[in-house]
């Protein structure tokens, strides 16, 4: 054989080897076996959680399954050899499954930093380091699939965990999904969901992740302190403005009405409230120990046909002639200096990047502490090309999601009967999904979801539910724009108290106090406990 041929033979060898490195992954666990003598049950008194190999419901398949509630769980599987994430994609994959839906607890993995070979694998726990954390959690006010990086400052060589920005939201159902996570060579990572981007980030963008990896150049001086002198007040009171002659700050808000005259029909010798006819004293009551028996009140059923019952006073109306407490009109400060802010000097911790400094992964553990049992974990698994990790997407979840997704469109067609969702009304709630996404509205995503999932169980609220969350879109959006707060709704008070009087437009010598004054009452109204209408309050 010539040396042409020889040559020709090695690269096709290597072309064949490289092709068949390139198509097994990593690492996969399909947990088709029991995880006993693969995975390491923590042994710390802590986790008390007891994990089972078992099946996915409704399924053939198993996986790694939390079976008890409100419980501490802690699991590790060390790898054969450790998983760079440096110059490479590299892929993290892993199917989980709600059983019981999640309302508080984690459900995702922790890819541990490679550990010395003195390290034994029961101690894992919440203080074993990690590099990244990746998965849903759900508990109050969060709800996001993490992806935490814990990177080395090169200065300080303290490790800083760097949380994604505005991740993507749990999905709320009981069905399997799939969380992958792409970190490529360019410093992109991608979080897809069931195969469908949800976001994309810069490892190095101030942007995407908090704090940001590279620490800014400046800071501000802790030395520096504000000056003495120094006035931050824009406006002050006019200190030649004097009150009106005729401003009378003794004036009451309300004043009674004089012309008012007692409605026809009222019932002047009726009492609001009578003794229950059909209250009998108990058995078991003893005057001596419990008293004199009294029959409970109930309303009297005479003045709900009439305007009123008892006797009738004349109603209170806003008087014309108040103002409230005199206050110097506002002019501007001539002293004003603006804000003060410390000066900014040089950060000593400040560093420059190329890349971030990934630690090889040495393990995969899971420690999560959770109310609900039921959660399944399958399929985990690292590659290092992302159609390794679709195939086994495409092998493994997608048939099982697509026989859940039937079996819950049974169930609820079953159960809501003809007030099932329309296809119509899927398209407006996915879309209500997506712009419970949007990063300014983070705040608000977890309020926004549950008004969502409220919606999808009672399809005819489907309008009130798109108007909800228009108006809250539109609330933030306002606040974002012109950076200010829309005026609070005003509690509404029972129909017959008397309306408060509008504060008295002020001239240019002074300003009402009036404002305050009637926020606090109306702040009196709206907290006081709410009471049948007095007929005498007319």
């Amino acid at each position: 054989m010539t040396t042409a041929w020889r040559a020709l033979l090695l690269l096709v060898v290597s072309a064949v080897l490289v092709q068949i490195r390139a198509s097994e992954p990593l690492l996969y666990e399909p947990f088709d076996e029991s995880f006993e003598g693969r995975w390491v049950v923590s042994g710390k008194d802590e986790y008390k959680g007891v994990w089972k190999h078992a099946k996915s419901d409704g399924h053939e398949d198993y996986g790694l399954l939390v079976s008890e509630k409100a419980k501490k769980y802690a699991i590790i599987k060390e790898l054969d050899f450790p998983v760079t994430l440096k110059d490479e994609t590299v892929v993290l994959q892993f199917e989980v499954r709600l059983q019981n839906g999640l309302e508080c607890g984690g459900s995702y993995l922790k890819y541990i930093r490679l550990q010395d070979s003195t390290w034994d694998a029961k101690e894992f726990d919440n203080e074993t380091p990690y590099s990244i954390m990746f998965g849903p959690d759900k508990c109050g006010s969060t709800n996001k699939v993490h992806f935490i990086l814990k990177h080395k400052n090169p200065k300080t060589g303290k490790y800083v965990e760097h949380h994604l920005k505005f991740p993507p939201s749990v999905p709320y159902d009981k069905l399997s999904h799939v969380y992958t996570a792409i970190l490529k060579p360019d410093n992109e990572v991608r979080i897809l969901i069931d195969g469908e981007e949800k976001k994309k980030a810069n490892f190095l963008s101030a942007d995407d992740f908090e704090p940001a990896l590279i620490p800014p150049k400046t800071i501000p001086d802790p030395d520096d302190k504000k000056p003495e002198d120094w006035d931050e007040r824009a406006k002050i009171p006019d200190p030649d403005a004097v009150k009106p002659e005729d401003w009378d700050e003794d004036a009451p808000m309300e004043i009674v009405d004089e012309e008012a005259t007692k409605p026809e029909g009222w019932l002047d010798d009726e009492p609001e409230e009578i003794d229950d006819p059909e209250a009998a004293k108990p058995e078991d009551w003893d005057d001596e120990e419990d008293g004199e028996w009294e029959a409970p009140k109930i309303d009297n059923p005479k003045c709900e046909e009439a305007p009123g019952c008892g006797e009738w006073t004349k109603p209170m109306k806003q008087n014309p002639a108040y103002k409230g407490k005199w206050h110097a009109p506002l002019i501007d400060n001539p002293n004003y200096k603006g804000v003060w802010k410390p000066q900014e000097i040089p950060n000593p911790d400040y560093f420059e990047l190329d890349k971030p400094e990934f630690d090889p992964i040495g393990a995969i553990g899971i420690e999560i502490w959770t109310m609900q049992d039921g959660i399944l974990f399958d399929n985990i698994l690292i590659a290092d090309d992302e159609k390794v990790a679709n195939s086994i997407l495409e092998k493994t979840w997608k048939p099982k999601y697509d026989l859940e997704k039937e079996k819950e469109k049974a169930e609820e067609e079953a159960a809501a009967g003809p007030s099932t969702l329309s296809d119509l009304q899927k398209k407006v709630f996915d879309v209500l999904y997506k712009i419970a996404d949007i990063p300014f509205l983070e705040p608000y995503k977890s309020k926004i979801i549950d008004v969502i999932e409220k919606g999808e169980k009672q399809p005819n609220i489907t309008i009130g539910v798109l108007v909800s969350i228009v108006v809250v879109f539109v609330t933030v959006l306002f606040k974002i724009l012109f950076g200010g707060k829309k005026p609070a709704a005003v509690p509404v008070k029972p129909a017959a108290v008397s309306k408060k009087p509008q504060p008295a437009t002020t001239d240019a010598a002074g300003s009402s106090g009036a404002d305050k004054e009637e926020e606090k009452e109306d702040e009196k109204d709206g907290t006081a406990a709410p009471r049948r209408r007095s007929r005498r309050e007319t």
